[in-house]
């Protein structure tokens, strides 16, 4: 690939492009798991309709609110009820994968969805699930899994290739089949400079997840992705930004989301932390005054740092991102909130916020 000399992130007269990430949770048993499946379809097809650019599904296990064993079994489930919309894998965790293993499943969703797949590759997040899935390798490792991984699914998308690593070895082999597309998107989840240097130098797109905190987080992510292309002597990528969204008209709506957000992310910190027990699959809540950091739940900073307002303060927000020099926004639409807001959030959205970027 040819590097462009310059690169400017957000592109002089593009728009800001969108994208939907959502999981089928369930916050307790309550939930009925058909009408989780079919709500979370729902909001991909709202998505799909509105003109979303890419619909993301994760990998999570043994976790309730993170339903996602597969996400190419997800993304190829959306393929078949949608239309237009890209099918983004974000991101499978290439530390639990066998290389040729995920790449012939990432082809097989790229030939059933007719060339539309965006193949993410990550470092994990929960060392309890590590625990469980890869014994003894700590998240803080992980990386080397996926820098190991990443180049060695596009040589087996090519063609047969013999591979003799660190942490898999195999004689010749090849992805069957083969994607459709000539070349695949390719992107990383990056949080750390080593992670932003690779993608760029990688030729890959770039999503990062500055959790609850400040713009202050999205500007050093920002600082170290131009570090990152001065280093490689520029990029074309992608840099998308993803945050929990909810955008709400009235008093009770906003109440509503707030309370969810601390919800979810006192089960977030048991698992970030490993401050609580999980009972099939439901984490306990961390006390709230435990949280810190990443997971802080102060509810003006929550509402003041994540994608939440009425239509006026979500475009206002959006403005910021895209001034620091975010190409994309990912709408991060699960945090436990119920289904009717969670689809009254998603239409206000598309008919009041999307209009102010097009």
């Amino acid at each position: 690939m040819i590097r462009s000399p310059i690169h400017s992130s957000h592109a002089e007269g593009e728009d800001m492009k969108f994208h939907i990430a959502i999981n089928l949770e369930r916050m307790d048993d309550a939930a009925d798991m058909a009408a989780v499946r079919d709500h979370t379809l729902q909001m991909v097809q709202m998505a799909d309709k509105a003109g979303f650019e890419i619909a993301w599904a994760a990998e999570h296990h043994a976790v309730e609110m993170t339903i996602a064993p597969n996400p190419f079994q997800v993304m190829t489930w959306w393929a078949d009820h949608t239309d237009n919309i890209r099918l983004g894998c974000g991101v499978a965790n290439a530390a639990y994968w066998h290389p040729i293993n995920i790449a012939g499943e990432a082809a097989l969703l790229d030939l059933i969805s007719g060339g539309r797949l965006e193949m993410g590759l990550g470092s994990g997040a929960y060392q309890r699930e590590f625990d469980r899935m890869k014994p003894g390798l700590q998240q803080p490792d992980s990386w080397r899994y996926m820098q190991e991984m990443l180049p060695l699914v596009r040589e087996l998308w090519k063609g047969d290739v013999e591979h003799d690593g660190e942490y898999w070895q195999f004689p010749k082999a090849t992805s069957c089949p083969k994607p459709l597309q000539e070349t695949v998107p390719m992107w990383v989840a990056a949080r750390s400079p080593i992670t932003f240097d690779y993608a760029v130098a990688n030729d890959c797109n770039i999503m990062c997840w500055p959790l609850t905190m400040p713009m202050g987080e999205v500007e050093k992510y920002k600082t170290q992705l131009d570090a990152s292309i001065a280093k490689a002597g520029g990029w074309d990528g992608t840099f998308a930004l993803m945050r929990h969204c909810a955008v709400y008209d009235n008093e009770d709506d906003r109440a509503a989301t707030m309370g969810a957000i601390r919800n979810v992310l006192g089960k977030f910190g048991n698992l970030m932390m490993k401050k609580g027990d999980v009972v099939n699959g439901f984490p306990d809540n961390v006390p709230l005054e435990e949280l810190e950091g990443n997971v802080r739940v102060d509810p003006a900073m929550l509402e003041e740092n994540l994608m939440f307002g009425d239509p006026g303060t979500v475009i206002r927000k959006l403005k910021q991102h895209e001034e620091i020099g975010i190409d994309a926004f990912i709408y991060y639409a699960s945090m436990g909130l119920d289904m009717p807001r969670q689809k009254r959030s998603l239409e206000l959205f598309i008919d009041e916020v999307m209009p102010a970027f097009s």
